[in-house]
């Protein structure tokens, strides 16, 4: 790698660049992340995108006839070096950033949206990709490499490649200022949330809070620099217990206050304004590009293809998940009226009471199931699992250092005992990580020649797959408990890893989640299911202290609450899936052009009834699955159109009697977990059940029937 940069006009800018950034020399082929400082990566942004467009140009001005050989196939092996560099910069900023990181994150969104732009708006690309794409049939391309093509094609067609100069400029611009807000969103979350913490020094103030979450509160004042007491911090697992156990009414409604206002303040991290802005620009975007919204710009080649499927879909949920919202009011508020507490049942009082519930009708609490989820067993169970199914084995590299000492590594080897993947494990909640639950990665897997450093990667390149989490820290020399909730979030991000680290693809903008939207929550929320398989949980369930296995009648009571508090959870997700769809879509008139974006969520939940009990999951300011970035944008629904797919999936295996059935497994691997993004998404769920599915099954799975 040359430490000279050659600049556009031919000048050197003679800055060193890292080779660390570049180079993964080490044992695993991972990037030596000590060797790098947050200074190194504006040169090696800088040189990586001006090689990467050296690669393009070399691409789109080849003199040779266009074939998929030299356009398509040369593209998926470009870009080696931005990739890289793109990589170890995200995964930080999500991760384990810093104001450095923070500051630069500013300047190099948009500077990456501008690059991508500059690809889009490349006429002689786009003519050769349109060549290959109008002549496809007769070109004689496997199934992988026409969906390659299609891709290459559409993504060229939503960049703006088919616009006329002036409107690609236009476009160009929107994207970048997308990409600052996207990133200035995130931070000013991020900021809320490493800013406010509630210091308890009265223990008086701890009734009814458990040990463990006593310890993982004390553990996390000790992080924010207090010598004595206990925080409430807005980490989702120490919060949401807080919520739960703490019989003091105003600490709850103080820290609900607190979780709910993230980026609702009025100063420099405020979201709303931002809101307003960022909605405003995707309609202009989907208005230059053709479409009537930017809800029909988004879901056209997703699954569920229009707003209208999206909306049938959620509005059918909403209706049974109101009237049992509204049945589980009516026993939280007989159970207060029993303690003398004659008040509405407010947002930040229905965790509280509906724990009381549960203990009264079901004989037992969070409390007391935590010790037997101990991280550490919840991580073997998650193991476990895959190598029942799938035959892989995890063997951890201890010592392997990464972006954070918390990081572990594990060696991933497939059922023959070859090198699958790299995984890391980064699972505890800190200021410099950004709240939430994610698989990332630091490169995917393909079969193109090889070009990785890992000396495993005889063929193709190995993935290297992040799981991140939030779980509160266990103070020293003390085990980290698990809620059920904890668990089936490890169980969540580990089946989207195994996603990316069982691919097995040709070319990487097909492998692993490279999918569909409303597809990629397919493989993690299914994993979610062998977490209560009865075997799972006997074998990985052991009291902390004791080594008990979880007894049956805490078994029995689980599977008998089952469904407890299944209208709540379905109204809070799918109130913010109704609120994201309306934001994006024309019944939402003039919602782009918004003064007050809080006045426009409050309208939709008022239209639907929304009861003043419950919240959002996700409030507008803090909405960062839609406005960080535009992934999940007008894309919120995607969770519960998965949820359809995977509760008829698990399905399959339960009419076998048997949740590890080989027959089955083998078609899982096969056309969910390896296939990738290389089929399209209705055949290869098509292939492993014979059959598209109904909602229905979703709707017994939540209790909702």
């Amino acid at each position: 790698m040359s430490s000279n940069v050659e600049t556009s006009n031919g000048q050197a800018n003679r800055q060193p660049i890292n080779p660390a950034i570049f180079n993964w020399d080490t044992r695993l082929g991972l990037p030596r992340f000590d060797a790098i400082a947050p200074s190194d990566f504006t040169n090696a942004f800088d040189h990586a995108l001006q090689q990467d467009r050296i690669e393009i140009n070399t691409i789109a001005d080849n003199p040779q006839p266009p074939s998929f050989e030299n356009t398509i196939e040369a593209l998926e092996r470009s870009g080696e070096a931005l990739n890289r560099v793109a990589s170890i910069f995200w995964n930080l900023i999500g991760a384990h950033s810093n104001e450095d990181l923070r500051a630069l994150e500013r300047t190099i969104a948009p500077k990456m949206s501008q690059h991508s732009s500059e690809t889009g708006a490349n006429a002689n690309l786009f003519q050769r990709i349109d060549t290959l794409w109008q002549t496809k049939d007769t070109l004689e391309l496997t199934v992988e490499q026409t969906r390659v093509l299609e891709r290459k094609w559409k993504g060229m067609v939503k960049s703006g490649a088919a616009l006329p100069k002036e409107a690609q400029e236009e476009l160009a611009t929107i994207n970048a200022r997308l990409a600052s807000l996207g990133a200035q969103f995130s931070q000013n979350i991020l900021a809320d949330e490493a800013d406010w913490s509630l210091h308890i020094t009265d223990d008086a103030d701890l009734d009814g809070l458990p040990a463990f979450l006593c310890d993982a509160m004390e553990e996390a004042a000790r992080e924010r620099g207090f010598n004595t007491g206990y925080c409430v911090t807005l980490s989702r697992s120490i919060i949401e217990p807080f919520l739960t156990h703490s019989t003091k009414r105003n600490l709850r409604a103080q820290a609900f206050e607190a979780w709910t206002s993230r980026g609702r303040h009025e100063g420099d991290h405020d979201n709303r304004p931002l809101v307003k802005e960022i909605l405003d620009l995707r309609q202009r975007k989907a208005t230059l590009l053709g479409h009537k919204s930017f809800a029909h710009f988004k879901l056209e080649d997703q699954m569920a293809k229009t707003p209208e499927a999206v909306q049938e879909l959620l509005e059918t949920v909403w209706a049974k998940a109101r009237t049992r919202a509204l049945e589980e009011e009516a026993q939280l508020l007989s159970l207060s009226a029993s303690l003398g507490e004659n008040e509405p049942i407010k947002p930040s009082d229905w965790r509280y009471y509906a724990e009381q519930v549960r203990q009264a009708n079901y004989d037992f609490n969070d409390a007391e199931l935590k010790p037997y989820f101990a991280l550490d067993s919840m991580i073997e169970a998650a193991f476990d699992v895959a190598t029942r199914l799938f035959g892989v084995r995890f063997e951890e590299q201890k010592g392997t250092a990464a972006y954070h000492e918390d990081v572990r590594v594990f060696r991933v080897f497939d059922a023959a005992g070859e090198p699958k993947a790299i995984f890391l494990a980064d699972y505890f909640a800190r200021p410099s990580k950004r709240s939430g639950a994610w698989m990332s990665g630091f490169q995917s897997q393909h079969m193109l020649p090889n070009t990785s450093d890992n000396p495993d990667a005889k063929e193709g390149q190995l993935p290297i797959i992040v799981n991140v989490m939030n779980f509160a820290k266990a103070a020293k020399d003390k085990p980290s408990l698990l809620s059920l909730d904890d668990a089936r979030t490890l169980f969540h991000e580990f089946g989207h890893a195994l996603h990316g680290m069982m691919s097995n693809v040709t070319y990487p903008s097909v492998s692993g989640t490279g999918v569909a939207r409303d597809f990629v929550e397919l493989p993690s929320q299914l994993f979610e299911h062998w977490l209560m398989v009865p075997d799972i949980l006997k074998k990985h369930a052991r009291h902390v202290e004791t080594g008990e296995t979880i007894p049956d009648a805490m078994l029995e009571k689980l599977e008998a609450a089952e469904h407890f508090n299944a209208g709540f959870q379905a109204i809070e997700f799918t109130a913010s899936a109704l609120v994201d769809l309306a934001f994006h879509t024309p019944q939402a008139e003039g919602a782009n052009d918004l003064d007050d974006v809080m006045a426009f969520e409050n309208s939709v939940l008022d239209a639907l009834g929304m009861p003043a009990s419950i919240a959002m999951r996700h409030s507008t300011p803090h909405f960062a699955h839609v406005f960080s970035g535009d992934g999940y944008s007008a894309g919120y629904y995607s969770y519960m159109w998965s949820e359809v797919l995977d509760a008829d999936a698990f399905n399959a295996f339960e009419e076998t009697g048997d949740p590890f059935d080989p027959h089955m497994s083998k078609k899982l691997l096969e056309h969910i977990y390896s296939a990738g993004g290389s089929v399209d998404p209705h055949e290869t769920y098509t292939a492993f059940r014979g059959k598209m599915p109904t909602p229905d099954a979703m709707l017994e799975k939540r209790g909702l029937m």
